[in-house]
């Protein structure tokens, strides 16, 4: 009992000190799973702890589960709306970006380590796609809105590819191991078979879980049990035949999510908890696997890699895959850039290890060192390339939280909070006015917070600043809501400096902008109302923030509608030429 209460000691004190870590993380600017890692290479042999762990299974195990819990999540949060904008170019990325990356490294690891080009490639492949926990924690925990389109591409890519990459790994051990037994035939029917099983048994697997969720009468905290214990039943069914268990659980996820029940919000936020001490458990241990001394011996390597990677593998992968798809220079520059590395390619470069496949150590040591450091550089920079690249887009007024109280098996009702601010339409008005400016009948109010007290409303009852109101409203009116309990004035000089000073009717025909503006359009675009004008010139689904240059003239998306139309634009004017001085 003394060796197993030791045990539980060490676990506890390594989270617990992870979790503190996160602190430090958000102060510095860097990446709480590089955090992790840390915690984990300070406990292991080369660190002060020195914890010998050498068990390459326990930390396959370990990190398998991980990543079936992690992606599990992603799918849970990832909206349907999302495939909409991103689908397609996800996919060519979740296949030919993994392969035009792997190609283009393993040619430069084969030549720059002075090895067989099977084991280079075998490098390459192992670091060849992005990692689904690092890019679902950094871009939903990195503070800045994303354009729609290029968090959904990166979102979905990092969800997807672990088939594409599992495959070039697998093939290339067995051209290593066993030359004779290798053909394309088996190559292209294993890609047939984890693709196929794993988004057949998902998608089918996730509508079953839906629908349980939603018919079974169970206690509160079960449900989410149901959701884990389903999603670990998929996981592992599907690699047992032969299909993607990773894109499996992802799909199910996706479907669970986007299947609202009940249970839909208890079980987002225990999977939330489960998430994020999965990812603490998995980089916890694999920086315990890692020896830091072992590693630095291949640094300057590893460097080359990662620096080759960043700038060269990826962005040419990626420009070639999303060419079709007319996508923007800075948006192809920054998906290129957060090609996150984390868990996957570490998981995958102890394969090698335990196969038995000559220099393993060198390709894991290397493996985990371009990890480090995309997590380091890549990881760190996330907000900062975003503002820098122009994809952020401004944050719109949305309640501070969000509850839902279901009355019946398919009848909920939105309880949506506000805060009050300094300079808002709420400021000195009674509740119940405010809400009938937001939405008539159809919003109430129920609660008044102030200094943290629940506070009874009378007649003579005024909003302050720092006032939280609860109010039962549709979920589509919580936008509109919102913008009365914001500043409006910080909210205008935002949104006019990206969006523009007007906003425009996008079923407003182009002739009539035209003539209004004098604006230069097409001869066969006179006569289209304005969001057809533009979806035609983009020639892609349209997000917020996707701007069209008619001139000196500036059309922005300012608003996107239910179907996926454009619901507002803004237009932003040529400034005025100064006056000349006598």
């Amino acid at each position: 009992m003394t060796g197993i209460n030791a045990l539980f000691l060490l676990v506890g004190l390594l989270l617990f000190i992870s979790v503190l870590a996160s602190t430090i993380s958000a102060r510095l600017g860097l990446p709480l799973l590089l955090l992790f890692l840390g915690v984990g290479m300070l406990a292991g042999e080369d660190g002060p702890g020195g914890i010998i762990f050498n068990d390459f299974f326990i930390a396959t195990l370990i990190g398998q589960l991980a990543l079936a819990v992690i992606l599990l999540d992603g799918g849970l949060r990832t909206r349907v709306a999302s495939f909409r904008v991103a689908l397609k170019p996800a996919a060519v990325l979740a296949t030919w970006g993994v392969i035009g990356t792997a190609g283009l490294l393993g040619v430069f690891a084969t030549w720059l380590l002075g090895v067989d080009w099977r084991l280079g490639f075998l490098l390459a492949a192992i670091v060849g796609s992005t990692d689904a926990a690092a890019v679902f924690a950094l871009l939903r925990n990195s503070g800045v809105k994303l354009n729609e389109r290029v968090q959904a591409t990166l979102e979905i890519e990092s969800g997807a590819n672990d088939p594409m990459a599992i495959l070039l790994v697998v093939a290339l051990v067995e051209m290593l191991l066993h030359p004779e037994k290798s053909s394309v035939a088996g190559f292209a029917w294993m890609l047939v078979s984890q693709m196929g099983l794993g988004a057949l048994f998902g998608l089918v697997a996730g509508w079953v879980l839906s629908r349980m969720m939603a018919k079974l009468n169970l206690a509160e905290g079960l449900y989410a049990l149901l959701i884990l214990s389903g999603g670990l039943l998929i996981f592992a069914a599907t690699n047992l035949l032969n299909g993607s268990g990773f894109l499996a659980v992802y799909l199910a996820g996706v479907v669970v999510g986007n299947r609202r029940s009940h249970a839909t919000e208890h079980v987002l936020r225990v999977m939330d908890g489960l998430a994020w001490l999965s990812q603490a458990v998995m980089f916890v241990v694999l920086g315990l696997l890692v020896s830091p001394t072992n590693m630095l011996s291949h640094a300057w390597e590893a460097l080359a890699m990662a620096v080759f990677l960043t700038l060269v593998a990826r962005p040419i992968a990626v420009a070639i895959g999303l060419w079709p798809f007319n996508y923007k220079r800075n948006e192809l520059a920054y998906v290129s850039w957060v090609g996150l590395r984390g868990a996957v390619p570490v998981t995958l470069a102890i394969f090698p290890v335990m196969m038995g496949v000559p220099d393993s150590d060198l390709l894991f040591n290397v493996a985990f060192a371009v990890v480090l450091l995309s997590l380091l550089v890549q990881g760190a920079t996330v907000p900062m390339a975003a503002r820098w690249l122009k994809v952020e887009v401004p944050p719109k007024p949305e309640p501070v939280d969000v509850r839902e109280v279901w009355v019946g098996d398919k009848a909920a009702l939105d309880l949506l909070e506000y805060r009050v601010e300094q300079g808002s339409r709420a400021e000195g008005r009674h509740p119940d006015d405010v809400a009938a400016e937001a939405g008539g009948i159809s919003v109430r109010c129920v609660a008044l917070v102030r200094r943290g007290k629940l506070q009874r409303m009378g007649l003579n009852t005024r909003l302050v600043p720092g006032d939280s109101l609860w109010l039962v409203a549709p979920d589509e009116l919580s936008g509109e809501i919102a913008r009365i309990f914001t500043s409006s004035g910080d909210e205008l000089t935002a949104n006019a400096s990206f969006f523009g000073e007007f906003v425009v009717d996008p079923s407003a025909l182009a002739g009539d902008l035209a003539l209004a503006y004098g604006l230069r359009f097409e001869d066969d675009e006179l006569g289209m109302p304005v969001r057809d004008m533009m979806r035609r010139r983009l020639g892609r689904p349209a997000v917020v923030g996707d701007r069209l240059e008619v001139g000196a003239f500036v059309l922005t998306v300012r608003e996107m509608a239910q179907g996926g139309v454009i619901g507002a634009v803004g237009l932003k004017c040529p400034p005025l030429p100064t006056p000349k001085r006598d």
